[in-house]
C-alpha cells in the first residue's frame, strides 16, 4: 500500500501532533491510514469516536442497533437532543463528520452476532469493545483472537471502570484469560439498573482511545498484559498484571474454540427474558383498575430507596429492595393478593419467583414495571 499523504489543511489541523517527535508526520500518516471498528456508540463509544475522529484516524466503523434516547444524553456525549429517536450510528456519524470531514465513517446499524462478526471486523486494524453485556464481550474477544486483531477493552459500572488491550497475536492474554466463565445471569446488574456516573465513560473511553492511537502509531507501551482499574470516588488508579492462560480454550496452546459459538447460550441467557405464566403477571392498566376496587391488592416495590425519590406508583404499601427480600419475607402476608413492581419488571419478576418458592401463590409481577405504568396509566410520572 502506498504511503498516504496529508493535505495542507490536514497539516494545519493536526499540527499539535506533528510537532511532537513521537508522532510527527510519520505517525499522523499511520493514523490516517489506520482503521478502527467501534462496537457500540454509547457511553464508551462516544468519547472513543470523538477523540479518534479528532486525532485523524482515517477510517472509523460504527456498530450499533439502538436509537438515541433522552436518558443516554447524561453520558453519551457524541449524541444530542436534536438526535433523540435517531439511530445511534447515524447520530454519531453526523457529529463526527462535523468534527473532522477528512476521515471516512462507515456505519453498521445492526447487532453484532456470531454470523456477522468476522465479516464486520476483518477489514479493520483495531477492534474496540465498547459494549455493556457479556455475550457481546465474549463474542468480540473470540472473533478478535480468530482474526488476530487487537481488542481494546473497557467496561464501566456506577463509579468504577477498567481498561486493557487484549492481543493474543502479541502473546498477551485475551478476555477469557481474565474471565474464563461469565457470571450467572442477573448477578451483575446493568447500568440501567445500577446506574453510572456520567463522566466515568469519558475517563475509560478516553483511555481506550489513547491505546488505539498508540497501537496505530506504534508509540508507547500498550496495556497488553495489564488491567487498569479506576475508582472515581477515591480518584485512584490501580494496575493488575494479566497473563495468558496456556489452557485458554481460545488463545491457549491447544484451543478448543476454533469458530464462533452461541454466546447467549454460553452466558446462560435465554433468547428472550424469561417470563412468568400469565397467572403471575398483570399489566399496568389491569392494576390501575384493580387498585380502584375495595379488594385492592397489596402493592410491593422492590426497587432501591433512592429510586423511590424519583417516582413511585401511588398507593404503594411497602418497599423492600430485592436484595433484602429473602431476609424480610416474613414481613409479607402470603394470604393476601399482592402485586410486585420495580423499574422495568425484571427485578420484580425475580421477586415473584422468590416469593413463589417461599409458598406465595397470590402474587403477580407488574409487566414493564413503573416505566410501562408511566406509558400506559400516568404519563405525568417521570421516567428514568
Amino acid at each position: 500500500m502506498s504511503e498516504v499523504t496529508l493535505s495542507n489543511e490536514e497539516i494545519a489541523r493536526y499540527s499539535r501532533h506533528l510537532i511532537m517527535p513521537e508522532v510527527g508526520m510519520a505517525g499522523q500518516r499511520r493514523l490516517k491510514q489506520g482503521s478502527v471498528l467501534l462496537i457500540g456508540t454509547g457511553g464508551l463509544g462516544s468519547p472513543l469516536a470523538l477523540y479518534l475522529a479528532a486525532a485523524g484516524v482515517g477510517h472509523i466503523g460504527l456498530v450499533d442497533f439502538d436509537v438515541v434516547d433522552a436518558s443516554n444524553l447524561q453520558r453519551q456525549i457524541v449524541h444530542g437532543t436534536s438526535t433523540v429517536g435517531v439511530a445511534k450510528t447515524e447520530s454519531a456519524k453526523r457529529r463526527l463528520q462535523d468534527l473532522n470531514p477528512y476521515i471516512e465513517i462507515t456505519t453498521y446499524e445492526t447487532q453484532i452476532t456470531s454470523q456477522n462478526a468476522l465479516d464486520l471486523m476483518r477489514p479493520y486494524d483495531v477492534i474496540v469493545d465498547g459494549t455493556d453485556n457479556f455475550p457481546t464481550r465474549y463474542l468480540t474477544n473470540d472473533a478478535c483472537v480468530l482474526l488476530g486483531k487487537p481488542n481494546v477493552y473497557g467496561s464501566i459500572f456506577r463509579f468504577e471502570g477498567q481498561a486493557t488491550v487484549f492481543s493474543a497475536r502479541d502473546g498477551g492474554p485475551c478476555y477469557r484469560c481474565l474471565y474464563p466463565e461469565p457470571p450467572p445471569p442477573g448477578l451483575v446488574p446493568s447500568c440501567a439498573e445500577g446506574g453510572v456516573l456520567g463522566v466515568l465513560p469519558g475517563v475509560i473511553g478516553t483511555i481506550q482511545a489513547t491505546e488505539v492511537i498508540k497501537l496505530l502509531t506504534g508509540i508507547g507501551e500498550p496495556l497488553i498484559g495489564r488491567l487498569l482499574l479506576y475508582d472515581a470516588l477515591s480518584m485512584r488508579f490501580r494496575e493488575l498484571k494479566l497473563r495468558r492462560n496456556p489452557s485458554c480454550p481460545v488463545c491457549g496452546d491447544h484451543p478448543t474454540i476454533t469458530e464462533l459459538i452461541d454466546y447467549e447460550q454460553f452466558c446462560g441467557i435465554a433468547p428472550e427474558e424469561p417470563t412468568l405464566s400469565n397467572q403471575f403477571e398483570i399489566t399496568p392498566r389491569e392494576l390501575a383498575e384493580w387498585l380502584e376496587r375495595p379488594d385492592r391488592p397489596f402493592l410491593l416495590d422492590v426497587r432501591n430507596p433512592y429510586e423511590v425519590a424519583i417516582a413511585s406508583i401511588p398507593g404503594t404499601d411497602k418497599l423492600i429492595p430485592l436484595d433484602q427480600l429473602p431476609e424480610r419475607i416474613n414481613e409479607l402476608d402470603s394470604a393476601r393478593e399482592m402485586v410486585v413492581y420495580c423499574r422495568s419488571g425484571v427485578r420484580s419478576g425475580r421477586a415473584v419467583e422468590l416469593l413463589k418458592t417461599a409458598g406465595f401463590r397470590k402474587v403477580k409481577n407488574l409487566v414493564g414495571g413503573i416505566l410501562r405504568w408511566a406509558d400506559d396509566v400516568d404519563p405525568s410520572l417521570p421516567k428514568y
